[in-house]
C-alpha cells in the first residue's frame, strides 16, 4: 500500500508529523480522526527507511508457508461459523504470534475498509499469497464458496510443504554422502599421504607408480590448498549465479531430474503437485487453460513448467489432454492411462487426485527405501578408495618388508 505524509493537530492543538500506510488519502484522514488527530495536509510520499528498520527487517521473522496454511485453516473455520469477513480478519490479526503476518493481516483489512474485494487485497502481498492461491480466493468469491475454497487451499499447500519435505530429504543423503567423501579425499591427501611420503623419502627405493601419483597428488593439493580453497568458492558462487538465471535455472531443474536415485523421486514429487494442483483448480471451476498456466507457476521446477505450458498451448489448439500428455514424455503409461480415462468419463478431477495419491505413496515408498539403493553405490566408491590407497600406499611397504626380509 502507498504511503503518506501528514500534518495535523492533536487535543491539544499541538502541531504533530509523520508518515502512514493506507489505502488513499480518504483512508488516511479516517485513520488520523481516529487516533485523535486533526488533518491539515496529507500528500503521498515514499516508504519511510532508516539504518534501524533496516535492520529490524534484517532480522525479521519470514513469513512461511506454515503461516498461510494456518491462515487458510483459521478462515475456513470462521467464515463457516457465520463470522463475518472483517471479524474474522480482526481476530486472526490478534492472535497470530508472528509479527509480520499479522502485519499482512491488518494490511488485508485495511484494504477491505476501504472498499477492494479480498483476493485484490491479498494482491498487494505476492510474496505471501501465490497467484494460484489468489485466483481460488477469486473463484470462492465469485461462487460464494470462499470457506470451502480457503478449506482446500490447506490442503493443498500441506500437500505442497510435504512434497517440497520429502524434495530435500531425497537430496540431503546424497549431498552428505558426497560431503563425507569430499572431505576425507582432503583429509588423506593433506595429512596422511605426506607422512608416508616423508617415510618413503628416507629409504630412497623407487616407488610404484600408483604410489607417485598419490604422492604428486599430495603436493599439488598441500602447496595450492588457497587456490583451491579459493576455487571452490568462485565455483559455489557461480552455480548459484548461474542456476539463479532463467536458461540456468531450467538446465538446472532438468539436470535434477536424471540424478540417480534421486532423481526420480524429484520427478514423481514434482508431477504429484502437478496432479493435485490441476484437481483442485479444476474442481473449483478455473477454466482449463488459465488453470495450466497457474499450474506452471507453482510446480517449482521450470523444466516441468514449460512442459506444462506444453500442454496448455497444445489444448488451446484444441488437443485433448491425454495426447498433449503424451507429447511431453514426463508421465508414465499408468498415469497416460488413467487421463485417458478421466477424460473419457467425464471423471478427470477424481482420476487426477488418484494421481497425486499414487505419487505421493511412491515417494514415500522411494524415501523408505533411499538408504538401501545408496548402500551399493556407498559401499562401491569406498572400495575403489580403500583400492588406491591399498595400492598406494601399503605395496611399496609390503615391498619394502620383502627386500629388509
Amino acid at each position: 500500500m502507498p504511503y503518506f505524509s501528514y500534518k495535523g493537530r492533536n487535543a491539544s492543538a499541538e502541531l504533530v508529523k509523520g508518515v502512514l500506510e493506507s489505502v488513499d488519502s480518504d483512508t488516511a484522514a479516517g485513520e488520523l480522526f481516529n487516533v485523535g488527530i486533526t488533518p491539515i495536509d496529507i500528500v503521498a510520499t515514499k516508504a519511510p527507511s532508516s539504518d534501524n528498520e533496516a535492520f529490524s527487517e534484517l532480522f525479521e521473522e519470514k513469513i512461511e508457508p506454515i503461516d498461510v496454511m494456518l491462515f487458510s485453516r483459521q478462515m475456513h473455520t470462521l467464515l463457516k461459523a457465520g463470522i463475518p469477513m472483517m471479524n474474522a480478519l480482526s481476530c486472526l490479526q490478534a492472535s497470530t504470534v508472528k509479527k509480520p503476518m499479522a502485519k499482512v493481516i491488518g494490511a488485508i483489512r485495511q484494504s477491505l475498509d476501504g472498499g477492494r474485494e479480498l483476493s485484490a487485497s491479498m494482491s498487494d502481498h505476492p510474496k505471501v499469497f501465490s497467484k494460484f492461491f489468489l485466483s481460488m480466493v477469486r473463484v470462492g468469491e465469485s461462487t460464494g464458496m470462499l470457506e470451502i475454497i480457503f478449506m482446500r487451499m490447506y490442503e493443498h499447500l500441506e500437500f505442497e510443504k510435504f512434497m517440497r519435505d520429502q524434495i530435500k530429504s531425497a537430496l540431503r543423503y546424497p549431498s552428505f554422502v558426497l560431503m563425507a567423501m569430499g572431505i576425507a579425499i582432503v583429509v588423506i591427501n593433506i595429512f596422511v599421504i605426506p607422512a608416508f611420503a616423508a617415510v618413503f623419502e628416507g629409504f630412497g627405493a623407487e616407488l610404484p607408480l600408483m604410489t607417485r601419483i598419490l604422492i604428486s597428488f599430495s603436493d599439488f593439493m598441500v602447496n595450492n590448498w588457497p587456490f583451491l580453497l579459493v576455487a571452490l568458492l568462485a565455483s559455489i558462487y557461480s552455480f548459484k549465479y548461474w542456476s539463479s538465471t532463467t536458461a540456468g535455472r531450467y538446465r538446472w531443474d532438468k539436470t535434477k531430474l536424471s540424478i540417480p536415485i534421486a532423481g526420480k523421486i524429484i520427478q514423481k514429487a514434482t508431477l504429484g503437485r502437478f496432479a493435485r494442483s490441476f484437481a483442485l483448480s479444476s474442481s473449483s471451476g478455473v477454466p482449463i487453460i488459465q488453470a495450466m498456466t497457474l499450474i506452471a507457476e507453482t510446480v517449482d521446477n521450470d523444466f516441468i513448467a514449460d512442459k506444462v505450458n506444453q500442454m496448455r498451448s497444445g489444448i488451446e489448439r484444441g488437443e485433448s489432454l491425454y495426447s498433449t500428455a503424451i507429447n511431453t514424455e514426463i508421465f508414465t503409461p499408468i498415469v497416460l492411462q488413467m487421463i485417458s480415462v478421466g477424460e473419457e468419463s467425464g471423471s478427470l478431477d477424481d482420476l487426477m487426485q488418484e494421481i497425486s495419491d499414487m505419487y505421493q505413496r511412491e515417494v514415500e515408498y522411494e524415501l523408505k527405501t533411499l538408504g538401501a539403493q545408496i548402500e551399493p553405490i556407498m559401499i562401491t566408491f569406498l572400495g575403489i578408495m580403500v583400492l588406491i590407497l591399498a595400492l598406494g600406499i601399503f605395496l611399496p611397504i609390503w615391498d619394502l618388508g620383502k627386500v629388509a626380509n
